[in-house]
């Protein structure tokens, strides 16, 4: 199995802790890091990671404008193994979620695993709650999703020119035919952000939802709702659905073993996440009317395409509608951008090892 990792650090705090982690993951799997950052840190993380991983920087004709897509895209190119797991810098593995994802991955093309914050500073609780919700209404987003690697080149990639790339990946993936699973109980590790990135990214997170238009509908409604029922004097209602909020948290907290790893006091912060996406939800309608909201230096108008849209744009394919992303070969579309570019260091793995495979 193979593991990539797109990548792009403006700082090397996290180095460090980062290397034991890969040092640990690459006696399991081959690692791919499709590093972004700028030449400084890209020269630096090459000698960190001598002999650790395959370190590439991201193939030019596959620059996106969101940077991500355009770094999971380069690592599907240099994945070998069927079996591919896309992880974001900040998840961590441990051999029995490996192995559990290679096994399912048998069984379904894409694979969507349940993150967990390792710490919990109050930011971590505060967003475990919407983890919480999630959970108790269907299931998370994660940071990470297992993939057959013959099906996503198959697919020609995803968009990687809107904001919400994983609900994309996921729709993709749907929109082509492909079986997904989502074992709630399929736990792995996360590091939470500090807080100023966690503030950082409320608007952009409420943003997605503008790719889900019912669930933002209902965070649009809650502050005229609660503004309301304030100056009606009518509080029975507000108390009600924070009550209902926790209870519907909590069950989220329950299902499939989730209390292990999910603190109880992380349920009561649903009714302050919904406060906050709902005061954030109109934020992201005023960024919207703007032109998009800010990311990486540029705007990004589309949270996600709806799964018709990609269908329709797969079956015009041959009408030009929609060209694909080239990942069985490197630059084989003739133009003249380099290959992505593989660090003198970096040391080749064989395409398959013991354990898991």
């Amino acid at each position: 199995m193979d593991y990539v990792l797109p990548l792009r650090w403006e700082d090397d705090s996290g180095l460090e802790e980062l290397t034991a982690y890969l040092r640990a993951l690459s006696r399991r799997v081959r690692v791919v890091v499709v590093d972004g950052s700028p030449a400084p840190l890209f020269e630096r993380h090459a000698a960190a990671w001598r002999g650790l991983v395959t370190h590439a920087r991201p193939d030019t004709d596959l620059l996106r404008a969101n940077g991500k897509v355009g770094g999971v895209l380069t690592g599907m190119r240099l994945a070998r193994a069927e079996h591919v797991i896309i992880a974001d810098d900040d998840v961590r593995y441990d051999e029995w979620a490996l192995a559990r994802v290679d096994r399912l991955l048998d069984e379904a093309e894409l694979v969507r695993p349940q993150n967990y914050f390792a710490r919990l500073p109050w930011h971590a609780r505060w967003d475990t709650a919407r983890t919480l919700l999630n959970r108790g209404l269907g299931a998370d987003y994660p940071g990470t999703f297992g993939v057959r690697r013959s099906f996503f080149a198959r697919m020609g990639g995803y968009d990687g020119d809107v904001l919400f790339e994983n609900l994309e990946l996921i729709r993709t993936v749907r929109a082509h035919g492909g079986r997904e699973l989502r074992p709630l109980d399929l736990y792995v590790r996360r590091l939470p952000p500090d807080a100023a990135r966690f503030w950082g990214q409320r608007v952009r997170q409420a943003y997605d939802d503008l790719a889900q238009p019912g669930r933002m509908a209902l965070f649009l409604s809650v502050l005229p709702g609660l503004a309301f029922c304030l100056l009606r004097r009518r509080y029975v209602l507000p108390v009600a659905g924070a009550v209902l909020a926790v209870g519907v948290a909590e069950a989220g907290r329950r299902r499939a073993g989730g209390r292990r790893v999910f603190p109880g006091t992380s349920a009561l912060f649903a009714p302050v996440w919904i406060v906050e996406r709902a005061t954030c939800a109109w934020l992201a309608v005023g960024a919207a009317v703007c032109g998009g909201v800010p990311y990486a230096g540029r705007r990004l108008r589309r949270a996600a395409h709806s799964v018709r849209w990609l269908r329709q744009a797969g079956a015009s394919r041959s009408l030009g509608a929609r060209k694909p992303a080239t990942l069985c070969e490197p630059s084989q579309n003739g133009l003249t951008d380099e290959n992505p570019h593989l660090h003198s260091a970096t040391v080749a793995r064989p395409a398959g090892i013991g354990t898991p495979s």
